[in-house]
């Protein structure tokens, strides 16, 4: 098999791999131990370890926190944004096997061009405060999907307040 096939079929595989994570934001059912099993109770069914291994994404997203959250039509990082975003710091410097992707999100008030702008800010901001703590700026990425990926859907404040998110995912084996 040339380069050629063997490319596209590992890109294929990370693109399936990609779609088949449905408890991406947390809200599935269950969680340690819920299946029961070793190592404790837990079952890895979702790829992201064992929360309870500070070297795991599953212990990331859920003890460090993955996002931060931000006022309307802002890209400014609160004091509580901060705190997260030093407790990430701390982890990646920690972890520098990993590389990561900070994802830019918007509600869905404003046009579709206004919200891809505002989530490119919310999430150059986030990049801006982790390279200010130490991470090295060759491990990130920043994308943003504006309104378009929401995790909450309906006309009110509750849902609009998650929308306006930066998430910082991680990726394996990609650290510099």
């Amino acid at each position: 098999m040339t380069l050629l096939p063997k490319a596209l079929l590992l890109v294929a595989a990370f693109g399936i791999a990609a779609c088949n994570n449905p408890d991406r934001y947390g809200n599935g059912a269950g969680g340690p131990g819920a299946n029961g099993g070793a190592n404790g109770g837990y079952i890895d069914t979702n790829g992201l370890g064992d929360p309870n291994d500070p070297r795991s994404i599953a212990y990331f997203n859920q003890r460090v926190g993955d996002r931060v959250l931000f006022a309307v039509d802002q890209s400014t990082i609160s004091p509580e944004g901060r705190g997260i975003l030093a407790g990430q710091a701390a982890w990646l410097n920690t972890n520098s096997d990993y590389a990561i992707i900070i994802e830019g999100h918007a509600d869905e008030q404003g046009t579709r061009e206004y919200n891809l702008s505002l989530g490119a800010k919310r999430a150059a901001a986030v990049q801006d405060y982790l390279i200010s703590q130490g991470v090295k700026p060759s491990r990130m990425k920043t994308i943003s999907y504006g309104k378009e990926r929401p995790i909450e859907i309906c006309s009110d404040e509750a849902c609009y307040s998650k929308n306006r998110r930066a998430v910082t995912v991680l990726s394996m084996g990609m650290g510099a």
